[in-house]
């Protein structure tokens, strides 16, 4: 019976843990990689010094020391490189930049933005303005892998160019 409680629990949180996983962002997925690579690794680095090959595990650790250095401080600049300069009450979108990632959803787009969020130079009439926008929802759509913010914010510079 306590096999039984057990293996339902278990069933349980594997089926919550199903349900985040696939609300997770691509990012967040990586993430979690990396931190089960690396406990992974050093799991067996401490089997290692336990079962007296302390030299190798101490020798691997170091070996990838330089590596993992290059990464942390690569993850950590590239952190500061993507936060907005300034960050005020429009979410740090800095206008005409290309970088159409940087304010939130329902904030107001102007056509630049629009323009670029399409791929569209200004002045494309309706009927490029519909077949881009349907090309980019074909891969942008929840639906098929994409996201929920980038799908919204395709419909919003569709919106935005046919008025």
């Amino acid at each position: 019976m306590t096999w039984l409680l057990l293996g339902a629990l278990i069933l349980f949180i594997l089926l919550g843990g199903l349900k985040a996983f696939e609300r997770a962002s691509v990012a967040s997925i990586k993430a979690l990689l990396v931190w089960i690579v690396a406990l992974a690794g050093l799991a067996l680095a401490a089997i290692m010094v336990l079962s007296g090959r302390g030299g190798a595990a101490i020798g691997a650790l170091v070996m990838f020391g330089p590596l993992l250095l290059q990464k942390f401080r690569a993850a950590r600049s590239q952190g500061f490189a993507q936060r907005p300069a300034g960050a005020g009450s429009n979410g740090g979108t800095q206008h005409g930049s290309g970088t159409w990632g940087a304010r939130k959803p329902g904030g107001p787009m102007n056509r630049q933005e629009a323009y670029e969020i399409l791929g569209l130079k200004p002045g494309a009439s309706e009927v490029e303005i519909k077949a881009a926008h349907h090309r980019l929802m074909r891969s942008a759509h929840p639906d098929v892998g994409g996201s929920e913010w980038l799908a919204t914010r395709v419909n919003q510079a569709r919106d935005v160019l046919l008025g």
